[in-house]
């Protein structure tokens, strides 16, 4: 499968510092240019918050809720952001590196040139998202939840995605013969396509009734 080279963010230098705390977040407040680092952002619940050109660096959500938000060639670095509620949003050139993911909720959100890097996405819920030119590389997303997800131009290399399930998505052309599938939840009809090494194909082949002896 051909891809294109997911596009990176956009970030100019020498941005200006900022410590986020959640007393600074309002709905619908724009963030521009800056640098948010080694702070915490707790029991923050706003809503359509704009941020365009940022850095999160070692920041920790912690009971966190920004719904409908969109990020615009945004950078999250060492960042924990374990249980938040990103739902609905728009993520444009944005990068995950080294991340802790687990438990994120970034269902029915509009994905293009977004790439996660050496993050733990475990029971991770992207369910009904829209991919567009995205990337898991070197990722932990076991039983995590893709499940009626459009993948266009989606790319996972040496990711384990054990017990993921992607009821409803459709793996055409998707390459996974990289990735650990073990007890992948998939219906037949949404395998026809897929790319799989021939470990994998084995694992894949009691969808389709064959009894290998």
């Amino acid at each position: 499968m051909n891809n294109k080279k997911v596009l990176k963010p956009r970030i100019p230098d020498n941005l200006s510092a900022f410590e986020l705390q959640e007393k600074y977040m309002l709905d619908e407040d724009l963030f521009s240019e800056q640098v948010l680092s080694h702070c915490n952002i707790e029991n923050c619940e706003t809503q359509r918050n704009c941020f365009k050109q940022v850095i999160f660096d070692s920041v920790v959500f912690k009971n966190a809720s920004m719904q409908y938000s969109e990020f615009t060639d945004v950078r999250f670095e060492n960042c924990d952001l374990s249980n938040v509620d990103f739902r609905e949003s728009s993520m444009c050139r944005v990068e995950f590196v080294n991340c802790k993911l687990v438990g994120i909720n970034l269902s029915e959100s509009v994905f293009r040139d977004i790439s996660f890097d050496k993050c733990n996405g475990s029971y991770a819920f992207f369910r009904f998202t829209d991919f567009k030119q995205a990337v898991f590389q070197n990722c932990q997303l076991s039983f995590s939840d893709f499940q009626e997800t459009r993948f266009s131009k989606i790319q996972f290399k040496n990711t384990d995605m054990r017990q993921c399930h992607l009821f409803g998505t459709n793996l055409s052309g998707v390459d996974l013969s990289e990735c650990n599938i073990e007890g992948l939840g998939i219906r037949l009809e949404d395998i026809k396509g897929v790319i799989v090494n021939s470990m994998q194909a084995l694992l894949l082949s009691s969808l389709m009734g064959i009894i290998i002896k």
